[in-house]
């Protein structure tokens, strides 16, 4: 899988959010200082967050952005697909409407899987998780297989 700096820019000011003491607003001046990110990029990311319900904005000298919901209800996914859409299409179909024929006719089902092993990492962790440094054991588990740090 390939991420996008958009999805990462939008999860990483996400995990800014979820940070922020009390739940309090926060620029975005000093989220896109905090995580190096070009501002003009970052405000139209926070647009779509704030367009999917995941963020609220305020303007003025006590404003900023906060979450909308508690950091615990929101997963990794909900931020990517925000920015996004789905999480694993393929030419901009869902897997399950494609279909192959002669020797390729099983791949669907593989495209299929590789969605649902995204879907069972990104739906399963949240901003929470993440920003309170306490992954899911499932995740840690993964961590600690040295076969998941060797890049191919």
């Amino acid at each position: 899988m390939r991420i996008s700096a958009k999805a990462d820019y939008a999860v990483r000011a996400a995990l800014e959010l979820a940070a922020s003491p009390n739940g309090e607003p926060v620029k975005g001046e000093r989220l896109a200082e905090a995580q190096d990110i070009p501002l003009q990029f970052l405000e139209h990311i926070l647009l779509e967050l704030k367009h999917a319900r995941l963020i609220q904005a305020r303007r003025g000298a006590k404003g900023g952005y906060w979450l909308a919901r508690d950091p615990k209800q929101v997963t990794i996914a909900d931020v990517i697909r925000a920015v996004e859409g789905p999480l694993a299409n393929i030419h901009e179909n869902a897997p399950e409407d494609l279909h192959y024929g002669g020797p390729a006719t099983r791949l669907r089902d593989v495209w299929v899987a590789v969605r649902a092993g995204l879907r069972s990492v990104l739906e399963n962790v949240t901003l929470a998780d993440v920003a309170g440094d306490d992954l899911p054991w499932r995740i840690d588990a993964t961590l600690n297989d040295p076969e998941a740090w060797i890049k191919r």
